[in-house]
């Protein structure tokens, strides 16, 4: 089922409008700009979807890096770690936190 919400904050970032429920009969349309069909938030959905994971992939991955392999780093730059060791963190958080793949 699209969230029409999401579809709509992300693609008409600068549109004025509200929903009451989560279907497109509670879209009511504010901007000056032609009312997006449900065809079209449909048919945008998949996109969507795929930038919120995307994100959440990003945010798991920087999160790591600053908890995991950051310190790693400072430690390989003041000679205390090995490259490899940084490198070999860097992965491991890749490896745990794979982008999703395109719709």
């Amino acid at each position: 089922m699209t969230d029409y919400a999401a579809v709509l904050a992300a693609n008409y970032p600068d549109a004025l409008w509200q929903l009451d429920g989560d279907t497109y009969d509670g879209l009511t349309w504010f901007s000056d700009t032609p009312k997006p069909s449900q065809a079209e938030l449909d048919a945008a959905w998949p996109a969507v979807q795929q930038q919120q994971a995307q994100a959440q992939v990003d945010a798991q991955r920087h999160a790591a890096y600053i908890a995991e392999s950051d310190p790693l780093f400072f430690q390989w730059q003041r000679g205390e770690a090995t490259e490899q060791q940084w490198l070999d963190s860097v992965e491991s958080i890749r490896t745990r936190f794979p982008y999703p793949e395109a719709p």
